[in-house]
């Protein structure tokens, strides 16, 4: 990490002499902080798509030899230390991984107190603004497209699991971090908490990063995270897909309510009818729903041990 990092500055330093369009040594650009300014005009707030933790994310144009490119610029809030950390981690996983269902990096500018990370930009937003969010009732998802979201997500898992190298954990696999394309083609995004494993290794025990009613218990309590971790937040994910319902919910008294605690009881009654979401109104595969919320419950288990590959995963869901 420390070499990469030291790499990224001796780019950044040169990017007064490097232009994004003749960059191509590399499978990302190296953009200068005018071209970005000028792409999301002057990140002005019209232009704002999302924010967080992190800071904000921009829409914005730019162009490249052939034609003019839609983009999504991530402006990082503060430099802080973390913050720093978080970047680097992001720009060196997704410089790393190729895939369909995994949002990549375009570019980025590292220069002064500015870090920005360059994506494609996603028309149909995320998963999360689909499902509790305004385009949950301009747009409801239809059954069909919430189970290719599922399974687009989950190969995306697959590739970052079993085939990257080395194997990567997300850690933060939630509704607002899986991206949707023009054609609903699941992205998953967002790798500032991902850990990289080396060969060999089944789990680390690290500082909890992540989102409540996502987290696996034993990530949750004890700082152990594996690649089940991210099975278990998959299958929190598919009961929301399925319900509509968010991972968490406050009852009377301000006590929480997660999704499995909330879905046990119908599952346990073969109950599915109550499980799925409402708003469907009855247009949906019943031994679909079945299968998806089947999945949901082995994914969740409470023993790592007891929950699926995404390998597995993936093949029951097809």
């Amino acid at each position: 990490m420390k070499i990469f990092w030291k790499c990224l500055f001796c780019f950044s330093e040169k990017q007064t002499k490097i232009s994004s369009t003749k960059n191509r040594d590399y499978p990302w650009d190296i953009y200068t902080l005018k071209e970005l300014v000028h792409a999301t005009n002057n990140f002005h707030d019209d232009n704002k798509i999302g924010e967080g933790g992190f800071g904000s994310v921009y829409w914005g144009r730019t162009k490249t030899r052939k034609m003019i490119l839609q983009i999504a610029v991530k402006r990082l809030k503060a430099m802080t230390a973390k913050a720093e950390m978080e970047f680097a981690v992001e720009v060196e996983i997704l410089g790393r991984v190729r895939h369909k269902n995994l949002l990549g990096l375009r570019g980025f500018y590292a220069g002064g107190d500015e870090r920005l990370i360059v994506y494609d930009y996603m028309p149909n937003h995320s998963l999360l603004t689909h499902l509790h969010g305004q385009l949950a009732v301009d747009c409801l998802l239809d059954w069909p497209r919430r189970i290719k979201i599922a399974i687009g997500s989950a190969e995306g898992l697959v590739y970052l699991h079993h085939e990257a190298n080395p194997h990567i954990i997300h850690r933060d696999i939630k509704a607002s971090n899986v991206l949707l394309d023009s054609e609903f083609e699941a992205k998953v995004a967002d790798f500032g908490f991902a850990k990289l494993i080396p060969e060999g290794v089944t789990h680390l025990t690290t500082r909890v990063k992540g989102t409540l009613g996502y987290l696996a218990p034993e990530y949750a309590m004890w700082g152990k995270v594996s690649e089940s971790c991210d099975v278990y937040s998959f299958g929190i994910l598919l009961l929301e897909i399925s319900s509509g319902r968010k991972p968490l919910e406050k009852l009377a008294g301000g006590v929480r309510r997660d999704i499995v605690q909330w879905a046990t009881p119908y599952v346990h009654k073969g109950d599915f009818d109550h499980i799925v979401d409402p708003r469907l109104k009855g247009c949906f595969d019943r031994s679909e729903l079945k299968r998806v919320v089947s999945i949901a419950m082995r994914c969740t288990d409470g023993n790592p041990e007891n929950r699926p590959s995404m390998v597995e995963v993936v093949g029951w869901l097809k």
